[in-house]
């Protein structure tokens, strides 16, 4: 018993603390020999808290921690924390005396692995292709030909450069450049403001089509262009966008929110402008074509007018008849006048005859005076109006006779015929053919040459040739 009480030790030796002065002890022991670790575990309950303080649980299948990030550490994290996912946190190791309990305070979080970024990138990804921001009807095609061309990359990397140096080849065009990074922190940030920012110019600095890329590279350096605020600004572009990230191989969300993915930055200055040498090869084609197809039209038409006018009648055909008829009616008109007023005349002078007074005599000579001078002027009205039927009708005549095929003819024009039928295209004549053309003053016979490119003709009223 004596032994027992000399090896312990004395009690009034130990310092007397506070419970308080005592956490403070160890949170002050804790943190200086752990000045910073590097913990990877899996995250348990999570709770982004009103203040927006991140407050998680990192486990393992043996232990667990209590894990704290503040506010100004969240808003800058490439994922969202969730239960389940593997991470990789940094920070300094310390302990909370309201609780007893040690925690540790993370300035860094990430996913640990590939396989953890793609499970990320397959939730948000499913997200917002269910709010519609992935739909084909959202794509806006690409102008053929841009006025100018905005382009979000970094200043310094061979990206700008290739873009630089297909459009020279291709087509130039003007081009602005909206430097940003690339990858890193605040690069997601900057590549969406960057997309705002050319969307909110207006005038002539405004560009027609913007181009966003990148140079290839891991999943980690890619990642700026999978987050949220770079997807949402791609497909809230007004601006027609073409994404060309990474390479060929490579895809991210702004791929699928852009309105044309390149495999490539020079694939995507291919995509925004034609090749110039090629284009005004195709407008000088299509300029020929249209010449061609108008002389064709021209030729065809005046084709189609050479046979309307043969087939129309002889203007003597047409108007002899309406002659004859205007003839024969305007004779019977004055005849009919004249015996009019006889067979008035006679009426009138068997009712004054009955007529004893003088002063109704006198007034019945009147009304026959006037009776008489109003049928002379009947009789030269309706000469008048004869004359103007007749003027007309002979005015049309000689219109007819302008408009008819042999007035045509006389003009310098020909007619074909071959074999009584009347020959329209010169590909419906081959050599050896014998024709006949009719002239304005009679026809001759001819024969079709074998060289018809060098047309040729001999006068003289014998048998020439064409072609």
């Amino acid at each position: 018993m004596r032994a027992m009480a000399d090896s312990a030790p004395a009690v009034s030796n130990l310092p007397e603390l506070s419970v308080s002065e005592l956490a403070q002890a160890v949170k002050r022991t804790m943190e200086s020999s752990f000045e910073r670790v590097r913990v990877r575990g899996e995250l348990g309950r999570t709770l982004i808290a009103r203040s927006g303080h991140l407050y998680v649980d990192l486990k393992d299948d043996q232990a667990a921690l209590s894990l704290v990030m503040w506010k100004s550490n969240v808003q800058h994290l490439k994922f969202k924390p969730e239960e389940g996912l593997e991470v990789i946190a940094e920070g300094r190791l310390t302990t909370f005396p309201g609780r007893s309990q040690y925690q540790l305070i993370a300035d860094r979080l990430e996913p640990a692995g590939v396989g953890a970024l793609l499970a990320q990138l397959e939730k948000l990804k499913a997200r917002l292709a269910a709010e519609g921001l992935f739909d084909s009807a959202r794509k806006k095609p690409i102008p053929m030909l841009p006025r100018v061309i905005g382009v979000v990359t970094s200043p310094s990397g061979a990206v700008i450069r290739d873009i630089l140096h297909r459009l020279e080849e291709r087509f130039p065009r003007r081009v602005i450049l909206w430097p940003v990074l690339v990858q890193g922190e605040y690069a997601a940030a900057q590549i969406a403001n960057a997309i705002r920012g050319f969307n909110a110019l207006e005038g002539e600095i405004r560009p027609d089509v913007l181009i966003v890329a990148r140079g290839g590279g891991s999943i980690e350096d890619l990642w700026a262009f999978n987050e949220e605020p770079v997807v949402r600004a791609a497909a809230a572009s007004v601006i027609p966008l073409i994404s060309a990230v990474g390479h060929e191989t490579d895809t991210t969300l702004i791929d699928f929110a852009s309105d044309l993915r390149a495999p490539t930055p020079t694939a995507a200055a291919e995509r925004a402008v034609p090749v110039r040498a090629e284009l005004i090869e195709r407008v000088s084609t299509l300029g020929a074509r249209l010449g061609t197809g108008l002389v064709r039209g021209v030729d065809l038409r005046r084709a189609h007018l050479r046979a309307i006018t043969a087939r129309l009648p002889r203007p003597e055909t047409l108007l002899g008849p309406a002659q004859q008829r205007l003839d024969r009616v305007g004779d019977k008109l004055g005849y009919a006048l004249r015996a009019n007023v006889r067979a008035a005349q006679s009426s009138f002078d068997r009712i004054a005859g009955r007529l004893r007074p003088d002063a109704l005599t006198r007034d019945v000579a009147k009304r026959r005076e006037r009776l008489a001078e109003q049928v002379t002027r009947l009789g030269h009205a309706a000469t008048r109006m004869l004359k103007q039927k007749r003027d007309a009708l002979e005015a049309c005549a000689r219109m007819l006779e302008t408009l008819s095929h042999k007035a045509t003819l006389a003009r310098g024009f020909a007619m074909v015929q071959r074999d009584g039928k009347l020959v329209r295209a010169a590909k419906d004549l081959a050599s050896g053919d014998a024709v006949s053309l009719t002239f304005a003053d009679g026809e001759a016979p001819a024969t079709i040459g074998g060289d018809r490119k060098k047309p040729t003709r001999k006068d003289g009223g014998g048998q020439g040739s064409l072609f």
